[in-house]
């Protein structure tokens, strides 16, 4: 390592800065970082907006006529990460196939009942 007077310091802190840097962008191709996944499970009313794409006004409009999970505390409301997420889940559309097959099973339950 060479010797780093007071003349080269700038030079040498901004290498430090640039090193730096490029290793934070190949960390964060190798595993990006996703501001949903914290330790924290609560999240307020900005970060469920951010969380589920959908406008403040939304929420609120959601939460009045109680189609969400959420906790209220005083004047503010919380949110449940893995309760939005079971909730979003449960608004799944079954495919096609998954309603045919429904479908098959539930006439060959019938058909059985009958003789």
């Amino acid at each position: 390592m060479e010797h780093i007077t007071f003349d080269k310091l700038p030079a040498f802190v901004a290498e430090i800065r640039d090193r730096l840097s490029r290793i934070e962008s190949s960390l964060n191709l190798i595993n990006p970082i996703n501001p949903y996944d914290v330790k924290n499970p609560v999240m307020t009313i900005s970060e469920a907006s951010d969380f589920l794409n959908l406008a403040k006004s939304t929420i609120y409009g959601m939460v009045c006529r109680n189609e969400i999970p959420v906790s209220k505390k005083g004047k503010k409301l919380y949110f449940d990460r893995e309760e939005l997420t079971s909730w979003v889940k449960k608004g799944r559309k079954k495919t096609t196939d998954e309603i045919q097959l429904e479908a098959e099973e539930y006439l060959n339950k019938s058909s059985k009942r009958r003789w």
